[in-house]
């Protein structure tokens, strides 16, 4: 018998296509994305913002073409990075175009929306000639006056037949390297759209909810409805939509899949609300932690918890653990195991060491692991 079966999800199985040389769909891992809020002519605040959503781990970050300054600029910005970037096109096929011509990764349009079938046919070559992907991105705020008329008020249905209408502009001119989003501000609205197209497609999806609101009330928005998503295993690619620094929606799409156990990078805090029995601050001890461990991207947990009702249970859990003990004299755990004890001046400082020195150890093993396949491969 299994021994957690309740932690597994099942994720859809869908078609894989490559933004870059990063996969999105199939067996690949779920990619986080963002998206510039700078000006994108601005060439060097451009670059300097993509490189903090590389540092923060973005695996595909968007940038606005909105007239043809923005998407010249794209010649100088992508010589300057590393990550894939999206070019966000709105209505004009030119726009695309340039884009592909100057080496975007992928387009993110409406086919619907950028005119007649030959312009279609036109972005279309130009992705292909360019080796270019697409992304159908349907929006419940911007949705086709017919379907509105058909329908009367945005709804899953309508979304879906807006995507599936954009699909087949696509698939008539033998495209198939796209992915789909069908993004409501709504959760309700958008979980149920994405569950729709889910089972009337196998295309990779690109999931979120659209203009979520701030860094804690947009990130609780998000976690509701893209977490109901990717627990039923809907979702091969995320944006975390917040009226926030770009930087912080990588960071909440990575807690959010760590929370779920779908993809690890960085240090998982385990860390309790505090209460009388804390024998240290809890809430600025993790809060520094934070700060001091941000740089850190092997995967690991680290547990830190005010006292021993709950803390050595969840230390036998992670890589790195820390009790509240009495008397200003606490337990440090190793692997789960009780290493030693540490009085309360040099909390922060140990533990930042600790972890580091257990996140080198890590690095190693797997290197060690790596080498060991390479060797035997050959």
């Amino acid at each position: 018998m299994s021994v957690r079966p309740y932690r597994d999800i099942d994720r859809r199985k869908s078609r894989q296509i490559f933004v870059g040389d990063v996969p999105v769909g199939g067996d690949a891992p779920i990619t986080v994305q963002s998206m510039t809020n700078t000006l994108t002519t601005d060439v060097a605040a451009t670059i300097a913002q993509i490189r903090e959503l590389e540092i923060a781990g973005a695996d595909i970050v968007r940038v606005s073409c909105p007239d043809a300054e923005s998407s010249a600029a794209l010649n100088q910005i992508l010589p300057e990075v590393t990550v894939p970037i999206v070019a966000d096109i709105h209505f004009h096929y030119r726009r695309a175009i340039e884009a592909a011509v100057a080496g975007a990764a992928c387009l993110r349009l409406n086919p619907g929306n950028i005119g007649s079938r030959e312009r279609v046919r036109e972005v279309v070559k130009a992705a292909r000639d360019n080796n270019c992907s697409m992304r159908i991105g349907v929006n419940a705020g911007s949705l086709e006056r017919e379907l509105l008329d058909k329908y009367g008020e945005p709804c899953p249905e309508a979304l879906i037949e807006s995507a599936l209408n954009s699909v087949k502009l696509l698939e008539d001119e033998d495209f198939r390297e796209f992915k789909i989003s069908v993004k409501a501000s709504d959760v309700f609205l958008a979980v149920a759209a994405y569950q729709g197209l889910a089972e009337a497609c196998d295309y990779p999806l690109h999931i979120g909810v659209t203009e979520a609101g701030g860094l804690r009330a947009g990130t609780v928005k998000s976690s509701i409805g893209m977490g109901m998503l990717l627990w039923a295993g809907i979702g091969d690619t995320i944006r975390v939509s917040l009226s926030a620094d770009p930087v912080e929606e990588v960071k909440v799409g990575f807690d959010l899949l760590k929370s779920l156990g779908l993809r690890h990078r960085g240090v998982n805090l385990v860390s309790c609300p505090s209460c009388a029995r804390q024998q240290f601050d809890v809430i600025e001890t993790v809060r520094v932690l934070e700060k001091r461990l941000a740089h850190i991207t092997t995967p690991m947990t680290v547990s830190v918890l005010g006292c021993v009702v709950n803390g050595p249970g969840e230390a036998v859990q992670t890589d790195v653990g820390f009790t509240g003990g009495g008397r200003g004299t606490h337990q440090v755990y190793i692997a789960g195991q009780p290493h030693h004890r540490l009085k309360d001046a040099n909390i922060v400082d140990h533990l930042v060491e600790l972890v580091e020195e257990k996140a080198a150890e890590i690095e190693a093993d797997l290197d060690a692991a790596r080498d060991g396949l390479s060797s035997a491969a050959e």
